[in-house]
C-alpha cells in the first residue's frame, strides 16, 4: 500500500516530451534554410497567427482608425514586395511609377514598377540569371556591403524569397532596356518548383520589374484574402505614396492615390482624428535637408507616432522617432517653465501631447527583427542630422500644446493640495493655536480667527480677549504666523503642498480647494483678523493673506466682513495733566504736531512700530474699545481683483513698474475710515511697502548708497569712527542712533560688505578691513563673525565725503530722532567706483565698478567743458582683461577675461579669475576635469580633459599650474584655452536703475548718463558750500566783535559783571546791543556728541532768552585781559582774510580742490597696492618660475638673527590704514611694519591745555581747519585727521619706569615707514645671561651721539639722516670680534623697552651697574619714535629654560627719562 501511494518525482520537460519510441535520427533533425523557414515562419515574418489589433486601415478613400483582425506574416510578405519596389527609387531616382493590384477574389497581388529594372544576365559565380539570383535563391542580396552608405530597406537577404516561400504561385517579370531583355520567371510550390527563365527582346529605353504572387492562405489558416487584411495592405500602398511623394506616381487597383507628398499624408490622419463638420487639428511641418521630413500635431494626452525608415513602417517606431520628439519636448518643456516657472512641467509630459510623422532615409538601418517594427540604429549612425529649425519650434511652442499642459498641470496640482484640505469639526489639532470655543460648531459664524504677526502679538491679542467677557471670549481664536506668508501666486505645487503655513491655515478655518463659497457656513470661523505691525512689513503680511485667499477662493473676499484687521497706534502724545491721544498714521501725527506750534514741550511722545511695545493693559484697552480698532475690508469690484493681481503677479511687471512711478510722497490710507476697499489699501498702503523695497534694494546715485549702508555711514561720522571697534558693538551703534529697524545679522554683514577689499569686492572700501573680512577664496563669505572682527573709517571715506557738505544735506526724522540724510554728496559719484546690484519690487539693478581716477578725469573734462571720455568697468587688483563688446541702444556687453599662460607644451598657469568666479569654485571645476578624480557621490567625471592640477595662491592671488597630454593641450587650444577652462564671463550696462536726486527711479544706459546727472547736482551743492561757509565766517566775525566790545566793557569797567543777578546783566547787555545768539541745536554731523542739551534759562525778553549771551558770559576770567583783545583783533583780521579769499573763490575751484586732495589719497592706495604685492612676491617666491615648482619655505638656519633682510621679507601686508592693536596679534616688530600709506587712521595729536578753551573758540579752529583745504593742496582733514597722537601712559604706571629699560629698535632704510599706533606692543622672549660680559664697550661708544632730543616727541617719516644712522649703528653692532668687542657668536637682537614688566628691567637693565651694557638710541623723529637700545643676544639656551616675557612700547617723558639714565648707567661704566 506504502509503495502504491508513493509519490513519483516531477518529471523534466525533456523527459516529458520525448517520445522514447523514436529512433535518433528521427530525434534530432538537419533542416535546409527552406524548410526552416517553413517550419519555424515567426522567426522570419512574424506569427502566422490571427490578431486583433487597433489599426490605420485604408478604406473609403480615407485612412480609419479600428480594430482589425489580421496575420502579421501575412501582412510582411506584401509589405516585402512593396519596399523593394520603393527601394527602386533609391537605386535610379528617376523611377516615377508604382501600381499595386490587390485582387482579393482571385488571391493575387502584384507589384510593378519602372526605373531600372533587374539586369538580365547570368550571375558568373553562381551560374544563374540574377532575377533567379535574388528572388529565388535564398540570403542573397545587393545590401551586403556594409561600407557602402545605403539607403534602402532590404538588408539581411530574406526579403522577397520569403514571400516567394509562402506563395503558391510567385512570377517575377523584368524588363533591362540596357540590355533590351525582357524576363519571367515562375516559382510554385512555395518556391519548391521553378520553370524555366523566358527571355525576350525589348526596347532599349524599356526598364521596369513587376513581381506577382498568390500567397499561400494554408499556410495563415485562412481560405481567402479577408477584408480587414486587404485593407492594411492599400493603407501600405498609401504610406509609399506619402514616402515617396510627388516624384512618383502611385496606382491602386488602376486609381491613382490621393497623396501626392508627406503632408498631404498627414493630412489624412488629422481629418480622420477631427471630428465631422469640425476644423482639421493644427499641424505643423519641416523638411530638413534631402533626407527627413517632419510634421507634429497634438493629441488629447496620449503620444502617437507614425514613422518610416527608407520607406519600412516603424510602426513601433525607433531612434529616430526618439531623436526628433527629444528635440521638440525639451524646447516646449523650457519654454512652458520659463514662462510659467510654478508649472513644473518634465519632458515626458510633453511627449504625451504630441502626435509625431517621421519620414527619413538613414543610413544601413538596423531593426529590432526581421518584420522592421522598430529602429534600433543609434543616431550617430544615421548618416545625416535633423535639427529642427527655431522658428519650427517656436509655432509647436505656441501652439495649444501649452494650455493643454497648463491644464494637466493645473490638474494634478489640485490633485495634491486637495490632500491638505481642513473641515468644519469641532476640534483642530494645530501646534500654538488659542482655538476659539465655539470654532467648528453652531455659533462658528460668529468666531474670529486673528493671525498675529509673530508670537509676542500673540501674546498681546491673548491679552486683549482676556479683557472682554467670558461669553465674548469664546468667540476668538489665535494663531501666531513665522514671518510673511508664501506668495502662493508664483509658488510651484510643492511649495505649496509643504507649506506648513498655508496647511494649519486651511485647516484651522475648514477650508477646501477650489470650492466656491457664497456664505462662511461650512468654514470654522466666520470671520478672519489681520493683526500686524504697523510698519511696511507689517502691510505687506496683510497682502499675503489678501493674495493668498484671492488665488484659491476669490469668493471669500466677496463675503461681508469676514476678512477685518486690526490697527494699533503708531503714536502715542501724553499730555502731562494725564490725556493721552492715539495717531494710527504718521501724516496723521505730523498734522497734529505742527499745530501745536510752540506749545510741545508739554507732552511725551511715543512711537508704536511693533505689537510688543503694547503692554498687555494697553491690549485689554484696544480689545474693549473693539469697534475703533476694527477695520472691514470690502469688495466693490473687480477693480479691487485687478489691483490685487497687480500688486503680486508675476505677468503684471510692466504694469506694477507704472503703479510705483505714480506714487506720490505723503500717500497713505485714511484708518478713520471703517471700511477699506481691497483697491485702496493696495494702492495708499501696500505701495509704502514696494517703496520702501525698492529703496532698500536699490541705491541712490547721488552717492550710490542702499539705506542700510546710508545708517552705517552716518553713524560712523556722528561718531567720529576713526578708532576702531567690535562690528558687533558698531552695529549695536548703528541701530541705536539711526532707527534701523531690521535684523542685526543684517546690518553686520552689510558693514563687513563696506568694508571688504578684496578682487571683485569694492574699488574703495569707505571702512577698514581689521581682521578676517573675507576673501575671493568664496566671495567673501569666509568673513568671521561680527563679534571678533574690527572696523573703523578708511582715511579716504572724509575726502569722498568732506565735512564741510554735512550741513547742507537733507536728515531724516524717525521717532523724533534725527538719523541718516536723504541722500550724501561725495565729491564723485561712488554708485560708479564701487557699482551696485539689487532686485526690488518691479525692478532690479547691476552696475559694474568703475575706475575712480577716470570719473575724476571725466568730471575735470565736465568742468572744462569738454566731452567725456566712454568710462569702461574696472576693478582694482584684477589682472584679467575686460573686452568691450556689442553696444546696444539699452548698454554695452563687456567680455571679462582671467589669465591662463602656456608654460610647456603639457603645463598651463592660471593666474587671474574673471571678476567674481571664486577661487574654491573654480577649483572644484577643476576637480570636476581631473581624470580619476572622483566627486563627493563616488563619481566619476563625464568629460575629464586635465591630468592633474596644483594650487599655488593665497587669500589674495590665483595661481594654478594645469597638466594636460600633449593631445588634450592641443584640443584646448583649437577650442580656445580661456572658453575650455571657463575663464571668461560677460558683464551687461542694460540694467542700471537708480534712484535719482528726487527719489524717481531712472534708467540710465551708459555710465556718462550717471555722471552728467551728478555733475550738475554736485556743482550746485559747491555752490551751497561756499554760501553756508561764507555765512559762518561772517557769523564768526560777529561774535568776535561782540566779544572785544565785552571784554573792553569790563576792562575799562563799563560792565560789572560780578556781584550781579544774572537777569540784571542780561538786561544790560540787551540794552547795550550786544548780538544774542542761540546756542545750536544737537548736531547730527561727524563728531557730533550724544550730551544732552542743558535746560535753558527761562528767562526772556523779546524773544530772546538769556542762554543767547552765554558766549559771552561763559568765557574764562582769565581772557577778560587787553591780550585777550589783541588776540581776538588779530583773528578778526585774519578772518577777514579769509572770507576775502572765499568770495574770490568759485565753487569750480572748491571741487578741483577736493578732487586734487582724493588723488593723493588714491596715490597713496596705488602705492600700497604696490608695496603689499611686492612683499607677497618676497613672501611667497616668485609665481613664473619652472611648471609644477613648489613653493617652499625653508626655515633659516638661525631664525633670530633679525636683519634689515629678514624684516622687509617678513613684512606683514596690511589693509590700508589697519592698525594693530594688541600684543597678541603680532610676535615680533616685523610683523607689523605696514606701509605708510596706509596709516591713515589716525587722531589729532594730544595736546596739553592749560586753561579750559570755550565752545565757540572750537568752532572757530575747526572752521579754520577746514579752510586750510581752500589755499593749500589738502584736504580739510588733512592738517587734524591724519596726525598721530604721541604716545602716552597712564600717570598711575609711571613707578614701573623708574628702573633702566631695554628697548627693541626695528632699524630699517625705509622712508615709508609707517607710525605705530599708540596701543601697539610686541612680545620679545626674554634670553638668560650667559657668564661672557665683554665686548659691549665698543657700542656704548656711540651712545652719545645717537641720544635723541629729549624735547622731541612727535611721530613722522624717518628722516634719511636718521635712517644711515640707523645703518652706521647695525653696521657697528655687526663688526668683527676684534673690532667691537663682540664675540663672533653673538647675534644682534632689537627689543623693545617695557615700563609694565618688571622683569625686563632684571634681565636687560637689572646687571647695568656690573655690565659693560652699550645702549644705542634712535633719534625721536624716526618712524618708530622708539626709545632704543641694541643688545646682544645670548647663547641660545634649551626651550624648555625660556620665559616669555612682554614689553610695551612708551615714549612718555618719564621713560624718556628712565631711558637716559639707563645710557648714562652704561656710559660710565
Amino acid at each position: 500500500m506504502a509503495a502504491a501511494t508513493k509519490k513519483v518525482p516531477l518529471a523534466t520537460s525533456n523527459s516529458v516530451n520525448t517520445n522514447q519510441g523514436k529512433t535518433i535520427e528521427e530525434t534530432y533533425q538537419k533542416k535546409s534554410q527552406l524548410e526552416h523557414i517553413l517550419l519555424r515562419p515567426d522567426t522570419y515574418i512574424g506569427s502566422i497567427e490571427k490578431h486583433a489589433q487597433t489599426l490605420w486601415v485604408y478604406e473609403g478613400d480615407k485612412i480609419v482608425h479600428r480594430s482589425v483582425t489580421y496575420v502579421p506574416g501575412l501582412y510582411k510578405i506584401f509589405d516585402e514586395i512593396l519596399v523593394n519596389a520603393a527601394d527602386n527609387k533609391q537605386r535610379d531616382p528617376k523611377m516615377d511609377s508604382l501600381k499595386v493590384v490587390i485582387d482579393g477574389e482571385n488571391n493575387l497581388v502584384s507589384v510593378y514598377n519602372n526605373g531600372d529594372g533587374v539586369p538580365v544576365e547570368i550571375h558568373k559565380e553562381e551560374g544563374v540569371y540574377v532575377p533567379e539570383l535574388i528572388f529565388g535563391h535564398l540570403l542573397t542580396s545587393s545590401n551586403y556591403d556594409d561600407a557602402e552608405k545605403k539607403t534602402t530597406g532590404g538588408r539581411n537577404g530574406y526579403g522577397a524569397k520569403l514571400t516567394n516561400i509562402f506563395s503558391t504561385e510567385f512570377v517575377i517579370e523584368t524588363a533591362d532596356g540596357k540590355r533590351q531583355k525582357k524576363y519571367k520567371q515562375v516559382f510554385s510550390n512555395n518556391m519548391g518548383k521553378k520553370s524555366e527563365p523566358m527571355i525576350t527582346k525589348c526596347k532599349e529605353g524599356e526598364n521596369w520589374t513587376k513581381v506577382t504572387f498568390k500567397p499561400d492562405l494554408a499556410k495563415f489558416s485562412m481560405t481567402h484574402l479577408e477584408e480587414d487584411v486587404v485593407a492594411l495592405m492599400k493603407k501600405r500602398v498609401v504610406d509609399m505614396a506619402g514616402c515617396l511623394g510627388k516624384t512618383v506616381k502611385i496606382e491602386l487597383n488602376g486609381s491613382r492615390v490621393p497623396v501626392k507628398s508627406f503632408q498631404d499624408y498627414v493630412y489624412m490622419y488629422l481629418n480622420s482624428a477631427s471630428e465631422p463638420g469640425s476644423e482639421r487639428p493644427k499641424s505643423f511641418y519641416e523638411k530638413v535637408g534631402d533626407r527627413w521630413e517632419v510634421c507634429v500635431s497634438l493629441t488629447e494626452g496620449q503620444f502617437q507616432q507614425v514613422s518610416f525608415v527608407n520607406s519600412i513602417a516603424t510602426i513601433k517606431g525607433g531612434t529616430h522617432v526618439d531623436y526628433v520628439t527629444n528635440q521638440i519636448t525639451n524646447y516646449v518643456m523650457n519654454a512652458v517653465n520659463k514662462k510659467h516657472k510654478n508649472s513644473n512641467i518634465k519632458a515626458h509630459n510633453v511627449k504625451n501631447y504630441l502626435w509625431v510623422f517621421v519620414n527619413c532615409l538613414i543610413d544601413n538601418p538596423a531593426f529590432d527583427s526581421q518584420t522592421k517594427e522598430t529602429l534600433t540604429l543609434r543616431q550617430s549612425s544615421f548618416g545625416s542630422k535633423c535639427e529642427l529649425s527655431e522658428d519650427f519650434l517656436k509655432k509647436v511652442a505656441k501652439s495649444d500644446i501649452v494650455d493643454n499642459l497648463l491644464s494637466w498641470a493645473k490638474f494634478k496640482e489640485n490633485k495634491e493640495l486637495k490632500k491638505t484640505d481642513g473641515t468644519k469639526t469641532a476640534k483642530v489639532n494645530v501646534p500654538k493655536l488659542e482655538d476659539a470655543n465655539e470654532a467648528g460648531g453652531r455659533y462658528s459664524e460668529k468666531c474670529t480667527l486673528i493671525l498675529t504677526e509673530g508670537d509676542s502679538a500673540k501674546a498681546l491679542a491673548i491679552a486683549g480677549v482676556a479683557g472682554l467677557s467670558q461669553t465674548e471670549r469664546s468667540f476668538y481664536g489665535v494663531f501666531p504666523l513665522r514671518g510673511k506668508l508664501l506668495n502662493v501666486r508664483e509658488a510651484t505645487p510643492k511649495q505649496l503642498k509643504e507649506n506648513k503655513e498655508i496647511e494649519c491655515i486651511k485647516k484651522i478655518l475648514g477650508l477646501q480647494h477650489d470650492k466656491q463659497y457664497s456664505n462662511v457656513k461650512s468654514l470654522r470661523y466666520g470671520h478672519l483678523m489681520i493683526m500686524t505691525d504697523q510698519d511696511h512689513d507689517g502691510s505687506h503680511i496683510k497682502g499675503l493673506l489678501i493674495n493668498f485667499l484671492h488665488s484659491f477662493w476669490p469668493s471669500l473676499l466677496k463675503v461681508p466682513s469676514f476678512l477685518v484687521e486690526f490697527i494699533t497706534p503708531i503714536v502715542k502724545a501724553t499730555h502731562r495733566n494725564g490725556t493721552v491721544l492715539s495717531f494710527y498714521s504718521m501724516p496723521e501725527y505730523e498734522s497734529w504736531k505742527g499745530s501745536l506750534a510752540g506749545n510741545a514741550s508739554s507732552w511725551s511722545i511715543k512711537y508704536y512700530k511693533g505689537l510688543g511695545t503694547s503692554t498687555s493693559k494697553e491690549g485689554k484697552a484696544y480689545f474693549q474699545s473693539l469697534d475703533k480698532h476694527k477695520k472691514d475690508f470690502i469688495w466693490m469690484d473687480e477693480q479691487d481683483g485687478d489691483a490685487i493681481e497687480l500688486a503680486f503677479s508675476k505677468k503684471k511687471i510692466e504694469a506694477r513698474k507704472s503703479w510705483l512711478r505714480q506714487y506720490e510722497p505723503g500717500t497713505h490710507l485714511d484708518q478713520k475710515q471703517k471700511l477699506i476697499k481691497y483697491s485702496d489699501f493696495i494702492n495708499k498702503e501696500l505701495i509704502l511697502f514696494s517703496m520702501a523695497d525698492l529703496q532698500r534694494s536699490i541705491p541712490s546715485m547721488v552717492d550710490g548708497l542702499k539705506p542700510g549702508q546710508r545708517k552705517i555711514l552716518f553713524c560712523s561720522f556722528k561718531r567720529n569712527f576713526v578708532k576702531e571697534a567690535k562690528i558687533s558693538q558698531f552695529s549695536g551703534y548703528v541701530s541705536e542712533h539711526s532707527a534701523y529697524h531690521h535684523g542685526e545679522q543684517s546690518l553686520a554683514s552689510t558693514i563687513i560688505g563696506m568694508a571688504q577689499d578684496f578682487v571683485g569686492s569694492n574699488n574703495i572700501n569707505l571702512l577698514l578691513p581689521n581682521g578676517q573680512f573675507g576673501t575671493r577664496s568664496v566671495g567673501g563669505k569666509d568673513h568671521a563673525s561680527a563679534r571678533y572682527i574690527y572696523t573703523q573709517l578708511s582715511p579716504i571715506t572724509r575726502f569722498l565725503f568732506p565735512k564741510d557738505d554735512d550741513g547742507l544735506l537733507d536728515y531724516l526724522d524717525e521717532d523724533g530722532q534725527t538719523i541718516e540724510p536723504t541722500w550724501y554728496m561725495p565729491i564723485i559719484p561712488m554708485v560708479l567706483v564701487n557699482g551696485c546690484e539689487g532686485i526690488g519690487t518691479g525692478w532690479s539693478t547691476f552696475i559694474p565698478n568703475y575706475n575712480p581716477r577716470d570719473v575724476v578725469a571725466n568730471i575735470r573734462r565736465l568742468l572744462n567743458g569738454e566731452m567725456m571720455e566712454p568710462m569702461n568697468p574696472w576693478y582694482r587688483g584684477f589682472k584679467g582683461t575686460i573686452e568691450k563688446g556689442a553696444s546696444k541702444e539699452a548698454g554695452c556687453s563687456y567680455t571679462v577675461n582671467g589669465v591662463i599662460n602656456e608654460v610647456n607644451e603639457t603645463t598651463l598657469r592660471i593666474t587671474e579669475l574673471p571678476i567674481r568666479r571664486w577661487t574654491d569654485d573654480y577649483k572644484a571645476f577643476l576637480n570636476s576635469v581631473t581624470e580619476g578624480n572622483r566627486d563627493e557621490n563616488g563619481n566619476l567625471p563625464k568629460d575629464p580633459f586635465i591630468k592633474d592640477f596644483r594650487k599655488y595662491g593665497d587669500d589674495a592671488t590665483v595661481v594654478f599650474e594645469v597638466l594636460l597630454s600633449e593631445e588634450n593641450m592641443m584640443i584646448a587650444k583649437q577650442e580656445g584655452l580661456l572658453k575650455k577652462f571657463k575663464l571668461t564671463t560677460s558683464i551687461s550696462t542694460s540694467n542700471m536703475h537708480l534712484f535719482d536726486s528726487a527719489g524717481v527711479i531712472k534708467k540710465y544706459d551708459n555710465p556718462e548718463q550717471i555722471l552728467e546727472d551728478f555733475f550738475h547736482l554736485r556743482l550746485e551743492y559747491y555752490e551751497r558750500r561756499k554760501k553756508v561757509l561764507l555765512e559762518n565766517l561772517e557769523f564768526e566775525l560777529l561774535k568776535l566783535e561782540n566779544k572785544v566790545r565785552f571784554i573792553l566793557g569790563v576792562v575799562r569797567g563799563e560792565i560789572i559783571v560780578n556781584n550781579r543777578k544774572r537777569a540784571d546783566l542780561f538786561q544790560e547787555l540787551h540794552q547795550k546791543g550786544f548780538t544774542p545768539i542761540p546756542k545750536k541745536s544737537k548736531a547730527v554731523v561727524a563728531g557730533a556728541t550724544d550730551d544732552k542739551d542743558e535746560a535753558e534759562d527761562s528767562l526772556e525778553v523779546s524773544g530772546v532768552r538769556a542762554s543767547d549771551y552765554d558766549y559771552l558770559l561763559s568765557m574764562a576770567i582769565g581772557t577778560l585781559t587787553l591780550e585777550k583783545v589783541q588776540q581776538l583783533c588779530a583773528d578778526h583780521d585774519k578772518l577777514n582774510g579769509e572770507v576775502d579769499n572765499l568770495r574770490k573763490t568759485t565753487p569750480i575751484v572748491l571741487w578741483v580742490k577736493d578732487l586734487e586732495a582724493l588723488e593723493m589719497q588714491l596715490d597713496v592706495l596705488d602705492k600700497c597696492d604696490a608695496e603689499a604685492e611686492e612683499a607677497r612676491k618676497k613672501l611667497k617666491g616668485d609665481a613664473n618660475g619652472e611648471a609644477g615648482f613648489k613653493v617652499s619655505k625653508q626655515a633659516p638656519k638661525n631664525p633670530r638673527k633679525y636683519t634689515k633682510k629678514a624684516i622687509n621679507e617678513e613684512v606683514s601686508v596690511e589693509t590700508m590704514g589697519k592698525p594693530s592693536s594688541s600684543a597678541m596679534e603680532t610676535e615680533n616688530a616685523a610683523e607689523v611694519v605696514k606701509p605708510k600709506g596706509r596709516g591713515g587712521s589716525r587722531k589729532a595729536p594730544a595736546k596739553k591745555q592749560d586753561k579750559p578753551i570755550s565752545d565757540e573758540d572750537d568752532e572757530i579752529e575747526s572752521l579754520k581747519d577746514r579752510l586750510k583745504a581752500y589755499r593749500l593742496d589738502s584736504s580739510p582733514e588733512q592738517s587734524a585727521e591724519t596726525e598721530t597722537d604721541v604716545l602716552r601712559v597712564p600717570a598711575g604706571r609711571n613707578a614701573a619706569r623708574k628702573k633702566p629699560l631695554a628697548a627693541v629698535s626695528v632699524i630699517s632704510d625705509s622712508e615709508d615707514e609707517p607710525d605705530l599706533d599708540d596701543d601697539f606692543d610686541v612680545q620679545v622672549k626674554a634670553v638668560p645671561e650667559t657668564k661672557k660680559k665683554g665686548g659691549r664697550k665698543a657700542a656704548a661708544a656711540n651712545e652719545k651721539a645717537a641720544k635723541p632730543p629729549a624735547a622731541t616727541k612727535r611721530r613722522g617719516p624717518a628722516s634719511k639722516q636718521s635712517q644711515g644712522l640707523g645703518q652706521q649703528l647695525l653696521t657697528e653692532m655687526l663688526k668683527p670680534a676684534e673690532e667691537s668687542g663682540i664675540s663672533p657668536e653673538k647675534k644682534v637682537r632689537k627689543m623693545r623697552a617695557s615700563p609694565f614688566n618688571k622683569k625686563s628691567g632684571s634681565l636687560l637693565g637689572g646687571n647695568h651697574k656690573g655690565d659693560d651694557t652699550g645702549i644705542e638710541t634712535m633719534p625721536a623723529s624716526t618712524s618708530e619714535n622708539a626709545d632704543v637700545i641694541d643688545v646682544p643676544a645670548k647663547a641660545r639656551p634649551q626651550r624648555a629654560t625660556r620665559k616669555q616675557t612682554t614689553y610695551v612700547l612708551s615714549d612718555s617723558e618719564s621713560e624718556d627719562s628712565d631711558f637716559e639714565q639707563a645710557s648714562e648707567d652704561s656710559d660710565s661704566d
